[in-house]
């Protein structure tokens, strides 16, 4: 079941790749590089959110909880923190690529870190891992998934988007690809590890 679920999700993110790119298409001519960036898009989405469903067969829907978890949690962490910092420190908080996503900073990292790592640290019981080791997890959950973020982000603004949201199926919450960002690589990064 949860295969055909995953599968739908990918389609839909994939979907909205390719509505993303017909946009920019109609603005410019294809190039080696444009094509190239057509073909790998759809391939990075799939492996990240495909693998998924194969942490779960391999090792239990747990752990497939599990790295949904500590990836999003860092999302969590990364928004309280880099909110919080903007309003509390005088001039806001220290912004880390301000030309591909002006709301991330050096403190928002932080705060993926460090809930990242706190979740991570909250599945002992089901992943057996020991301290120091779900703590690089969640370090390297933290990471992966910024770097998604930052991919995705950088995609939009080549395309012109502020957001996503191409097929208004997720109102308010910007796209599919904002969404699920940070899963684009940190699943099969992760899964490395387990």
């Amino acid at each position: 079941m949860l295969w055909p679920a995953v599968g739908v999700l990918c389609f839909l993110a994939v979907m909205e790749y390719a509505i993303l790119w017909g946009k920019k298409i109609d603005q410019s001519h294809l190039s080696f590089l444009s094509v190239l960036l057509i073909l790998l898009g759809p391939i990075a989405i799939g492996m990240g959110l495909l693998s998924l469903p194969e942490i779960a067969m391999q090792h239990g829907n747990l752990m497939m909880l599990y790295t949904v978890a500590i990836v999003k949690f860092s999302d969590v962490g990364g928004f309280a923190f880099g909110l919080s910092s903007a309003k509390l420190m005088k001039g806001g908080n220290h912004k880390m690529c301000p030309t591909i996503s002006p709301g991330k900073s050096w403190e928002g990292l932080v705060g993926s870190l460090i809930f990242s790592s706190a979740v991570s640290c909250g599945f002992i019981g089901v992943t057996h891992f020991s301290v120091p080791k779900s703590i690089a997890l969640g370090v390297v959950a933290a990471v992966v998934g910024t770097a998604g973020d930052l991919v995705e982000s950088k995609f939009k603004r080549w395309v012109g988007v502020k957001d996503s949201s191409t097929m208004k199926i997720t109102n308010g919450l910007g796209g599919f690809l904002d969404m699920f960002d940070s899963l684009i690589f940190a699943p099969a990064v992760l899964s490395c590890f387990y």
